[in-house]
């Protein structure tokens, strides 16, 4: 597997105390690439908004590079995949989150980008009500052929996973650790697999534990790199209703699988539906309704039609949203581009009045 030269100096780049994935994204954009990071000096680097003397001292130290090249060697020899935010292979919705991470790492074989992707999250502690929900949901949703996502946990993880494999469907497990190993490590069949028909997906490099604090940080991925998140069994705490306040942030369809009051691995779900935190979800029509699935797949035709005659700028713009999901900052624009702000904007603002792009909060584009 032939690596991207940058590939280096990006791993590199996460491991600077200090540097975390918004500011790692700045100086990128402002150095031109992650090797120029390294490459600039002391001086140079305090200029940059958010870099102070610890940061810049940091990235002069470049001790870091050394974890690196082992990195690379394990991610060579286990045949790892290196996603890097600007590159068309990482999840075009994750990019879209603004604490998303500036590199991921995948093992499998399938398009992490699928038009339709949905996560399906719940209670270690699943009861018959709760996996019976999951064999019939991905039996209802096959014709739709989505993404399963879900964190390869006990319960109701697992089972989505399983339940996903059992009728067809590409399903990646986000781990809360590296690819050196699995956790719970009684899924390894499973596992294995899921590398057949999806894969593994991560931001943390090899040797790294489950420790309890990358969970809430697994979850944000799990949340970001989907359309929908469905909680299917859930008590009044835990990691699902996490994933779900962090999917409702993202802006993202939210839905509860509803259960019997008093059911304890269902107060959870019932209180998301109760206080309009959650969509209610009775089956696979429920969310064809709500996300309107069918009615997206004729649009995709009509809007290949009507974007034949674009040409120039507001075609380099459609050409990037198509492969990002449908959706892009301006400043990812720019970038992938290479043009100036103003340049775009006024390409955008042509393709907003022909009805053909949408302007949303936080300088966002979609089509």
């Amino acid at each position: 597997m032939e690596m991207h030269p940058e590939t280096f100096y990006r791993i590199g780049l996460t491991l600077i105390p200090g540097i975390g994935a918004k500011l790692a994204k700045g100086l990128i954009a402002h150095c031109g690439s992650a090797k120029q990071v390294f490459l600039e000096n002391k001086k140079s680097l305090q200029k940059i908004p958010g870099i102070g003397t610890v940061a810049s001292k940091n990235i002069a130290n470049q001790s870091v590079l050394v974890r690196a090249e082992e990195e690379l060697k394990f991610m060579e020899k286990q045949a790892v995949r290196p996603l890097f935010f600007l590159e068309p292979d990482y999840p075009q919705r994750l990019k879209l989150c603004e604490d998303g991470p500036l590199m991921l790492y995948f093992k499998g074989n399938t398009d992490l980008n699928k038009r339709q992707v949905i996560a399906m999250v719940g209670t270690r502690n699943a009861t018959q009500y709760g996996l019976q929900f999951c064999e019939n949901f991905c039996k209802e949703i096959k014709n739709f052929n989505p993404m399963v996502i879900s964190g390869l946990a006990y319960g109701i993880d697992v089972a989505a996973h399983k339940q996903a494999l059992q009728a067809g469907l590409p399903t990646v497990g986000v781990l809360a650790h590296g690819l050196d190993r699995l956790y719970p490590s009684v899924h390894q069949k499973v596992a294995d697999q899921m590398l057949e028909n999806g894969g593994l997906l991560t931001e943390f490099l090899s040797g790294t534990n489950p420790d309890r604090e990358n969970f809430p940080k697994r979850n944000r991925i799990v949340a970001g790199i989907s359309d929908a998140v469905v909680v299917v069994e859930a008590a009044k705490k835990g990691g699902a209703l996490i994933t779900a306040e962090i999917a409702n942030s993202y802006n993202r369809d939210v839905f509860a699988v509803p259960g019997n009051l008093g059911a304890r691995f269902s107060e959870g779900c019932n209180w998301l539906i109760k206080s309009n935190r959650a969509a209610l979800l009775s089956g696979a029509q429920d969310l064809k309704y709500i996300l309107g699935w069918e009615e997206q797949e004729r649009m995709a035709v009509q809007q290949t039609q009507m974007f034949v005659q674009l040409e120039g700028i507001e075609q380099k713009i459609w050409e990037h949203l198509q492969t990002a999901g449908g959706k892009s900052e301006l400043d990812i624009l720019c970038l992938k581009l290479e043009l100036s702000s103003s340049k775009v904007l006024s390409a955008l603002m042509t393709l907003e009045l022909k009805g053909l792009v949408n302007a949303l909060p936080g300088k966002v584009y979609s089509i």
